[in-house]
């Protein structure tokens, strides 16, 4: 039986065996055949699938959009819009995450800005805006 081991297209495609295996699992790549004594053969073709899901995360896909996005890529009936309105809407999801850490972060700098560093914790105005929450309702945090 010709195929690659795990630990071979685990290494070709710069992921971990348990990584591979989690993959397999989750049905982002196809179950290998197995050889008489039950190890995993893999085809040359999963390390490009790996490498997909691995440039996929990167981008920040979860593994759902990535299997979907896999599903595209393999059916005939797929077009490039629907690959592109997957891609809009992940543009839209960070759109989305870049606006509330940036409103965390100007609440934190405002905590911040607030405290001196001196004393004891018992006077300190980041713990107590946290503890009550004056000066933080305007925030919507």
């Amino acid at each position: 039986m010709n195929g690659l081991t795990i630990g071979k297209i685990a290494k070709a495609a710069g992921l971990g065996i348990e990584t591979v295996r989690f993959y397999e699992k989750e049905g982002l790549i196809d179950p290998p055949q197995r050889t008489e004594a039950n190890y995993r053969i893999y085809s040359q073709h999963e390390i490009l699938r790996l490498r997909f899901i691995k440039r996929a995360k990167k981008l920040g896909f979860t593994l759902k959009e990535i299997k979907d996005l896999l599903s595209l890529q393999h059916d005939p009936h797929a077009t490039k819009a629907d690959v592109k309105h997957q891609t809009e809407a992940k543009i839209a999801n960070i759109d989305e995450k870049i606006r509330v850490l940036t409103r965390m972060k100007k609440i934190l700098e405002s905590l911040d800005a607030c405290c001196d560093g001196q004393g004891p914790t018992s006077e300190c105005p980041i713990l107590d805006a946290l503890e009550t929450g004056h000066g933080l309702e305007d925030q919507r945090v």
